[in-house]
C-alpha cells in the first residue's frame, strides 16, 4: 500500500505517533511519504525510520500565500497514493482541501480539541472542513469522536496511541530510581511528586503546584519536581518561588521513564488530554498515577490511578490537594497503586496494535469507496 502521512507543525506526542505509525508501515513493506514540515522530519528522523519525506511547511496558523503553495506540494504528492492520513486539523484541512474529486482515501485524526479564544474559532473553521471531506475521522479520545460524528463525518472511530515505553527489569527499578533520587538530592524517607509536561496552558501546571503548596506543611520533607518546558515558565517559577515547600525545575529530560519511576506520585492536572503518552509511561514505571479526569485519561488509566473532576482551576488543586494528601499519607495505598499501574501497562497497546489498527481503517475506507 502507498500511504502518505501528513502533519503540521507539532509537538511531541503528534510528532512521536506519525514516526511510530511511519516506522510500522515501513517495517511490514508498505511505501510511506511524510508530508510534514523540515523541523518536524528533523526533530522526530523521519529519514531514519525509511520513509520519504517531502518538506511542506505547515505551521500553526493560517496563511494563505504559504498555505496555497502547501497544498499544491499535496496535491502533487497524492499521485498514485491509495490513502491520505493527516494528523491534526491544520494538516487535516490542508489535505482535503488538496485532494482531487477521485483522490485517494482520506484519514484524519483528531489529536486535540479546540482552544481557547481565536485560536479556537480557526480551529472550529478547519474541524467543519475535515468532518464534510475526510472519509474517516479519528479521535484520540472518545469526546473527540462524538465531536466529529456531531459535526457530520461520515465515519468516525477511535485513534490507537501508545507510548513507546520500554518497561524496566525486575532488577532495575530500584536502581534506576535510588540514581534519580540522589541526582535530585533526595534523603531516605523524602517523597517525591513529579509533574511532566509543556508548561502550557493545557498542562495547568499552576493547579499542580498548588496543591502541593496546600499540602506540604503537613509532608514538610516532600519534593515536586516539574519536568518540562514552555511559556508560563517563568510565571510558574514565581508562583513556586512564594513557598512553601520545595519545587524542583527540571527543564526539558530526555530520561522521563526513568523519573517516573523515581516518583512516589505522577501527578497530572490537565485540562484536557487525548491519551497521554506521560502516563502510559507512568503506568509501565509503575508510578502511582493522580490526574484530572479529562479527554481520554481515564481509558488510558483504566481504574489503575485516582482520578478527579476536571473543572475550575481553583476546584481541581483543591481537590487534588485533598487526594494527593491521602497517598502522600498513606504507603500502602501508593503501593497498591504502582500494582495497579503495572497491570493495567501489560494491557495497553502497543506500536504494533496501532498499526494494525490504522491498515484496519486504511482497508475500511479503500472498500468504502469502491464500493461507493
Amino acid at each position: 500500500m502507498r500511504v502518505l502521512l501528513v502533519t503540521a507543525l507539532v509537538g511531541g506526542g503528534v510528532g512521536a505517533h506519525v514516526r511510530q505509525l511511519a516506522a510500522g508501515l515501513v517495517g511490514r513493506g508498505h511505501q510511506v511519504v511524510v508530508a510534514c514540515p523540515a523541523e518536524v522530519a528533523r526533530r522526530f528522523d523521519l529519514p531514519g525510520v525509511g520513509a520519504r519525506v517531502l518538506p511542506v511547511e505547515l505551521g500553526h496558523r493560517v496563511r494563505p500565500g504559504a498555505d496555497h503553495a502547501s497544498r499544491r506540494r499535496l496535491r502533487e504528492a497524492m499521485a498514485g497514493v491509495d490513502v491520505v492520513h493527516a494528523h491534526g486539523m491544520r494538516a487535516g484541512a490542508a489535505a482535503a482541501l488538496a485532494r482531487p474529486r477521485y483522490g485517494p482515501g482520506l484519514v484524519v485524526t483528531s489529536h486535540n480539541g479546540p482552544p481557547a479564544g481565536g485560536a479556537g474559532m480557526v480551529y472550529e473553521l478547519l474541524e467543519r472542513v475535515v468532518c464534510r471531506r475526510a472519509d474517516l475521522v479519528l479521535g484520540v479520545s472518545p469526546d473527540l469522536v462524538d465531536r466529529a460524528a456531531r459535526r457530520g463525518a461520515p465515519a468516525t472511530g477511535p485513534a490507537v496511541v501508545p507510548a513507546e515505553v520500554s518497561p524496566l527489569g525486575p532488577g532495575e527499578h530500584g536502581a534506576v530510581r535510588d540514581r534519580l533520587r540522589a541526582e535530585l538530592g533526595l534523603q531516605e524517607g523524602q517523597l517525591l511528586v513529579l509533574s511532566v509536561g509543556r508548561l502550557a496552558p493545557q498542562k495547568r501546571t499552576e493547579a499542580a503546584v498548588r496543591a502541593y503548596q496546600r499540602v506540604v506543611d503537613d509532608h514538610p520533607t516532600t519534593v515536586l519536581a516539574v519536568a518540562g518546558e514552555g511559556p508560563e515558565a517563568a510565571r510558574l517559577h514565581e508562583l513556586a518561588a512564594t513557598g512553601p515547600g520545595q519545587v524542583r525545575w527540571l527543564g526539558h529530560r530526555a530520561d522521563v521513564p526513568a523519573l517516573l519511576a523515581a516518583a512516589d506520585v505522577v501527578l497530572s492536572s490537565a485540562r484536557w488530554e487525548g491519551q497521554p503518552l506521560v502516563l502510559q509511561e507512568a503506568l509501565a514505571a509503575g508510578a502511582p498515577v493522580l490526574a484530572t479526569d479529562v479527554g481520554g485519561t481515564a481509558v488510558v488509566l483504566g481504574g489503575a490511578g485516582r482520578l478527579v473532576p476536571g473543572g475550575d482551576d481553583d476546584q481541581v488543586a483543591e481537590d487534588l490537594a485533598t487526594v494527593l494528601g491521602e497517598l502522600l499519607a498513606d504507603p500502602a495505598a501508593r503501593a497498591e497503586l504502582g500494582r495497579r499501574a503495572l497491570a493495567r501497562a501489560a494491557e495497553l497497546p502497543d506500536g504494533d496494535d496501532a498499526v494494525d489498527a490504522v491498515l484496519s481503517c486504511y482497508q475500511q475506507v479503500l472498500a468504502a469507496r469502491d464500493d461507493g
